[in-house]
């Protein structure tokens, strides 16, 4: 069995063990987890900082916001613990710029669940990832495998540079998509990735589906599409059955289900497709793309769409996903692929049957 961790030190056991201050760099959700899980293993972070056009010498726990001058002003040296995400380039480049002046980990938390990616969940999950890493199809696919679990152990972007790959070379490569596609736009947001479709079909299809639970992008979607043809769009989340669930959907693309929040209803794929032809699907449905899955069994049974599915949002995404499609396509073959973004969001599986 493949260790993929080998000799690396969990990111979790660095700041636990350091001598050297612990700043925050970023506020908000991901800050938060990041602090809960420091409670746990009775980390002090020393000090919260932010780009300098966030700082407005804020609060954030009982810190006070800094730029990174200020902190450099106040410690010789220190660490610092990257708690926010960004596909920006600007500030991709500038969180490069700082971590080759210092120290700079990304503690791994996920975008939904309680499973931080740490010794014991990889330890518990062990086999189940070398399951998945051998289904995968080429060496490039196996080699951001094992970066992206390198990188969510470790926290060291280099992992992260070492396999990104912009998305022509996966939708021209793995995908190749038709001017005959009926597509499937599960979390469709604001339109934005039916626009990344038609940008690789030359604005040809035969039919596009579109579902965002968020009332407010929905109506965005809607305006979006307003003068296109064969279009379906539908205020629903994919789930696993027809009923109404809570979602908060203050966070724009990133709503989700919560246990407090917005009643929004979900279905089944299978029931809103009733028997219709999917050729390509995608799949940004934070977090409940395991029961999404369950709720287009026949579709996938039936057609073998091309599929195109998020694998970041929880720590076991990464290879629960692959597994549960294997029972449910034998014939699929699987790819991965990392596209610009920190930390590991936008990490994709993509999934195409072997007979087409």
């Amino acid at each position: 069995m493949k260790n993929f961790i080998n000799e690396l030190t969990s990111v979790w056991d660095f700041f636990k063990d350091t001598d050297k201050p612990i700043i925050l760099y970023g506020m908000g959700d991901g800050a938060d987890k990041v602090l809960r899980e420091f409670d746990k293993l009775n980390i002090k972070p020393s000090g919260v900082m932010a780009s300098d056009d966030f700082v407005r010498y804020q609060q954030f726990h009982g810190f006070t916001v800094e730029k990174l001058s200020d902190i450099e002003s106040r410690f010789d040296d220190f660490v610092i613990a990257l708690c926010f995400a960004s596909q920006l380039p600007d500030v991709m480049a500038y969180i490069k710029h700082v971590a080759q002046r210092h120290i700079l980990l990304v503690p791994s938390v996920p975008v939904f669940g309680d499973n931080i990616f740490n010794e014991s969940f990889y330890r518990a999950n062990e086999e189940n990832l070398n399951k998945a890493y051998e289904l995968l199809e080429d060496e490039k696919s196996r080699n951001v495998f094992e970066d992206i679990i390198r990188f969510q152990y470790s926290g060291d972007l280099k992992y992260l540079d070492s396999c990104t790959t912009d998305k022509d070379e996966a939708f021209k490569n793995i995908l190749k998509l038709t001017d005959e596609e009926d597509y499937l736009d599960l979390g469709a947001y604001n339109g934005d990735t039916i626009d990344e479709f038609l940008g690789y079909t030359d604005s040809r299809y035969r039919s596009i589906t579109a579902l965002e639970p968020n009332l407010k992008s929905f109506k965005k979607l809607q305006e979006h599409c307003a003068d296109m043809e064969r279009v379906n769009l539908w205020q629903l989340g994919s789930f696993n059955e027809n009923r109404v669930i809570n979602f908060n959907t203050k966070s724009g693309r990133n709503c989700a289900i919560d246990s407090e929040g917005t009643p929004v209803h979900v279905a089944r794929v299978d029931t809103i497709l009733c028997g219709k032809k999917i050729t390509y699907a995608k799949l940004d449905v934070e977090g409940a793309e395991r029961e999404t899955f369950e709720g287009m069994e026949n579709t996938i049974r039936l057609f073998k769409p091309k599929l195109n599915i998020a694998a970041y949002h929880r720590s076991e995404d990464l290879f629960a996903l692959i597994l549960q499609l294997k029972t449910l396509n034998p014939d699929y073959k699987f790819y991965l692929r990392h596209h610009p973004y920190i930390p590991h969001w936008d990490t994709n599986i993509y999934a195409v049957d072997s007979g087409q």
